[in-house]
């Protein structure tokens, strides 16, 4: 989720989830090409498994990003066909390029003959007037045949007009149904499902429904101590659960090689806010890290402060 999934989210989410698999922000293939690249695609080892989102329409720039990526040890690189933002559209990639399947397949095998690892996408069930029960199995054909063989779905159509970002997270109808149908139809994929899933019950239930994953995000994101703390054991049938104060515990080296970095505090502890939802004085974590982690000096000693609104101990 972009300006959410950074690798301070995802080195927290991490120590939450050993076995689930993160994603980065979206990153364009001309930014990889031309940007920054150890702010666009570094990361923590700590992460793994980790997944990079890659966004763009160009089979050559495609493939130039994604071979640049490999050599950053991703274990995955997706392809944004999902995104439904105007800035995305003006560049004409995301969720606009459910129009161009066979596109998207010339893409996907491109990046397929640059990468080390799997390469997969992520896409809607249609955009505007199209017909998700015509559109989505020809869009899954197509792009299959150039190699792909996983695919996140969110189970909406995106408006490409008239619709927000944040409007299209929720206003279009979910079709959960069709994607559970396309499982029956490809059983040769491995398909998830996204959208609209709030809980680790819902989870179990499309699994019992024959799909291969659920993809979680603002789920995860605002209630990272309901869903990732419960799901190695829920989801997978491990023993290991971290309690919401041994995660900050957990966190306290990585925050601290980020201040001496002359990182900011606020910076890792924005992504933290929702670790104690529900629970007794979860509005006092987040009001101290909301008041005083944007500070120049802020410290460990607000992360204590805050901890001590939960009942946690400052560390010796």
């Amino acid at each position: 989720m972009m300006d959410w999934t950074d690798r301070h989210c995802r080195v927290f989410h991490r120590v939450l989830s050993r076995r689930a698999l993160l994603y980065t922000e979206m990153v364009t293939a001309p930014a990889v090409i031309h940007g920054d690249r150890a702010r666009l695609l570094g990361h923590d080892e700590s992460e793994h498994p980790v997944a990079l989102q890659l966004g763009g329409s160009d089979p050559k720039e495609l493939a130039e990003a994604t071979r640049i990526a490999a050599g950053f040890g991703y274990d995955e690189i997706n392809l944004n066909v999902g995104c439904p933002s105007d800035r995305v559209q003006s560049g004409c990639f995301g969720a606009v390029l459910m129009q161009r399947p066979e596109l998207v397949a010339d893409c996907a095998a491109a990046m397929i003959s640059e990468s080390p690892v799997e390469v997969t996408v992520k896409c809607r069930i249609g955009v505007d007037d199209q017909i998700p029960e015509e559109v989505l199995p020809d869009f899954l054909e197509k792009v299959s045949a150039a190699g792909v063989r996983r695919f996140t779905i969110h189970a909406r159509k995106a408006w490409l007009q008239g619709l927000s970002p944040k409007e299209n997270r929720d206003i279009p109808p979910l079709d959960y149904p069709l994607v559970v149908r396309m499982k029956r139809e490809f059983p040769q994929l491995d398909l998830s499902i996204n959208g609209g899933i709030t809980s680790l019950d819902q989870v179990q239930g499309f699994q019992a429904q024959g799909l291969d994953g659920v993809m979680l995000g603002r789920a995860a994101y605002h209630d990272p101590g309901g869903v990732l703390i419960e799901a190695d054991r829920r989801i997978w049938g491990d023993d290991r659960r971290i309690s919401r104060h041994d995660a900050v515990e957990a966190m306290r080296p990585y925050i601290v090689r980020h201040l001496q970095a002359g990182g900011r505090l606020h910076q890792i502890t924005r992504h933290m806010l929702g670790l104690f939802h529900g629970q007794p004085g979860a509005r006092g974590w987040r009001r101290v890290l909301s008041e005083r982690a944007h500070a120049p000096d802020a410290g460990l000693d607000v992360l204590d402060a805050a901890l001590a609104q939960v009942g946690g101990q400052a560390a010796a």
